[in-house]
């Protein structure tokens, strides 16, 4: 079964991409040294437990939207631009 060259590359950026979001979510999760349940530590100050960052996963929801509203548009486009063709 031979593949694509669209396909292959379609796959191993999604691997890319997959492999740099996991990993950042771990690197995202090592870099909480201020622990809520311990006694203060020094370069804790300020330190708010209940403090949320949105930009975490929301721009990259976004940009998913984003990608998948531009795919479909793209899709629509060329499927109404072959079916004139064919007529």
């Amino acid at each position: 079964m031979r593949r694509s060259v669209a396909e292959i590359i379609y796959r191993a950026t999604f691997i890319c991409v997959l492999s740099v979001l996991l990993f950042s979510m771990h690197v995202n999760a090592a870099d909480t040294p201020c622990d809520p349940f311990l006694p203060p530590q020094p370069g804790c100050e300020g330190y708010n437990p209940d403090d949320v960052p949105i930009d975490g996963g929301a721009s990259i929801l976004i940009a998913a939207g984003v990608a998948y509203g531009l795919k479909k548009a793209y899709d629509k486009r060329n499927n109404s631009s072959k079916e004139k063709a064919n007529q």
